[in-house]
């Protein structure tokens, strides 16, 4: 193992109406950490007003969540497990198979990349070079 763990990042777009509805998205994550061979510990869904549901899915392996806009059509989710008995890219054709997005953006990351590993018992922190760069944002 080359890394600790695996943070898949998940935007849809296009999706439909189901993003609005807690029920459905409770079971959309439970079968998509099923799909992820993943451990469900325990799970939150909460349904906005007067629209958006968002939900956290705590794992054995860290963690499952989505948050939606349905007046957009858009879900963002983000599935991170760590081992080597998961794959969280499955979660992305469970939710797929039930919002129906019509794009789909995937980026997958691997972290604790055990290369970058030093010594037990040394605390190693860095510092950018410069400041982070900030966008203007919109006046009007």
């Amino acid at each position: 193992m080359e890394h600790l763990g695996r943070h898949v990042i998940i935007e849809l777009w296009g999706c439909n109406a189901g993003i609005n509805d807690a029920s459905l998205m409770k079971q959309a994550m439970i079968d998509a950490v099923n799909a992820a061979k993943a451990t469900l510990l325990n799970i939150n869904v909460h349904t906005f007003s007067p629209h958006g549901v968002t939900g956290v899915a705590v794992l054995s392996e860290s963690h499952l969540s989505v948050h939606t806009w349905p007046e957009h059509g858009y879900m963002a989710a983000d599935v991170f497990t760590c081992g080597e008995t998961t794959d969280p890219k499955a979660a992305v054709d469970v939710l797929c198979e039930y919002f129906k997005p019509s794009e789909v953006d995937v980026v997958e990351l691997e972290r604790g990349q055990l290369s970058r590993a030093i010594s037990s018992g040394t605390r190693r922190h860095t510092r950018p070079q410069r400041p982070v760069d900030r966008l203007p944002t919109a006046v009007g």
